[in-house]
């Protein structure tokens, strides 16, 4: 439940995919949904498919094609649910130390590599290496 509730909060209140199911519905008690679907492995075909929308580039002339961007609209539900597998993962990854210590995590900086890279290469120079 921990887990449902921690990738609701995540959800903005964006809009519905195909599906049309908004994030409000999933206020409402969707675990059990979710556990079957972990069990069984079958995922809805819907889950699968996207509504791609044209959204104009801010100042461009939006009567050309190349002045737009694509949005995917997917499933509510399966963002949810794929925000859920990757909390675990990275809960199963971090808690197991099973993760080298770089950047683009939480708590964890690039900076720090880069420094340790400066470091290897100054004693390497020092070494005439």
């Amino acid at each position: 439940m921990a887990e449902l509730k921690n990738s609701i909060v995540k959800s903005n209140e964006s809009a519905a995919g195909p599906d049309g199911v908004y994030y409000q519905f999933l206020r409402h008690t969707l675990l059990k949904l979710f556990n079957n679907i972990w069990s069984t492995g079958d995922i809805p075909p819907s889950w699968r498919e996207a509504s791609v929308v044209p959204i104009p580039k801010p100042g461009k002339d939006p009567s050309y094609p190349s002045n737009h961007r694509p949005i995917a609209l997917t499933s509510c539900l399966c963002k949810t649910r794929e925000r859920m597998v990757i909390d675990r993962l990275v809960h199963v990854l971090e808690s197991g130390n099973l993760l080298s210590k770089c950047g683009f995590r939480k708590d964890h900086s690039t900076l720090d590599h880069l420094v340790g890279l400066e470091t290897f290469i100054k004693k390497a120079f020092a070494r005439k290496k």
